[in-house]
């Protein structure tokens, strides 16, 4: 059995995105509180995998995320896109017009706004988690209190879905990076089936740096699906730039990567995987 932690409890988003991912096998998810407390527990146990949310279409790039992921040892073998739907939920029995507190996770809260605004009687409270919130308030039968989550929460927890897709802009998705430990790459993520990458590098603040590079990318045929920067702490005016590709030809993939090794600095891999296609 596969053991993926996550950064939550059972129920989250990351719990069910872990859940997709791996489809028909049984696994086991460990929770854990932060993002960085998840890569403690991955530094200490190599035979586990991990779930990590890397961006979504509303709120942008986790950029904490990037920089964990920069830092560790862990590969990207997979990712997971999964559309992100809130519901209202409380114990069974209660109608929206009787609630006078809705929990959630802050992120969540935000997204939900245009609902809540139409339910002035319910005051907002954020907590750390959206599965939290619900297992909260099942595991102490509070009522009057409802949690803003996902419905597979909603239905661990025995709670009540008052109202589905509250969430203010439908379209709301999050892509999340399956992790693994780069001596498991191999096995699980075979050579013919890789068409993505992840890359992280440095360039030096000069002009036109960052245009010779992708004008190589460029020229080797890469797709450039997202480029994000993040200053370099200590050094003024320089960024890491983390950037996606998509390719059709690994060994012309890694001609372009040979290609730009010497217009950049601090080069990772970060991964090499499937990318994610939306089944209809």
């Amino acid at each position: 059995m596969k053991r993926v932690t996550i950064q939550g409890i059972a129920g989250c988003y990351h719990d069910a995105a872990a859940h997709e991912f791996f489809g028909d096998e049984e696994i086991e998810t460990i929770p854990c509180d932060t993002f960085p407390s998840m890569f403690d527990t991955l530094r200490g146990d190599p035979s586990l995998f991990a779930t990590l949310a890397i961006e979504n279409t509303i709120a942008g790039s986790l950029l904490q995320n990037h920089e964990l992921l920069r830092k560790s040892n862990m590969t990207i073998i997979g990712e997971q896109k999964m559309h992100i739907s809130h519901v209202l939920a409380a114990l069974p029995g209660q109608s929206i017009e009787s609630l006078t507190e809705v929990n959630s996770h802050p992120m969540a809260l935000m997204q939900c706004e245009n609902f809540l605004l139409h339910h002035p009687n319910m005051k907002m409270v954020e907590k750390n988690d959206t599965a939290g919130s619900a297992c909260e308030i099942a595991k102490k039968q509070l009522m009057g209190h409802a949690a803003i989550c996902g419905k597979y929460a909603a239905q661990l927890y025995g709670l009540e879905v008052l109202a589905e897709d509250i969430q203010t802009i439908k379209r709301n998705f999050t892509r999340f990076l399956i992790l693994a430990d780069p001596m498991a790459e191999q096995t699980l993520n075979p050579l013919h089936k890789k068409n993505k990458a992840s890359l992280v590098f440095a360039l030096p603040h000069e002009q036109g740096s960052l245009s010779q590079v992708l004008a190589i990318f460029s020229f080797y045929g890469m797709n450039l699906t997202k480029i994000q920067s993040l200053p370099i702490l200590g050094r003024e005016w320089e960024y890491r730039f983390y950037i996606n590709l998509t390719f059709d030809d690994y060994t012309r993939y890694r001609q372009s990567v040979d290609a730009v090794r010497p217009l950049i600095s601090d080069f990772k891999i970060l991964g090499e995987y499937e990318e994610f296609k939306q089944q209809l």
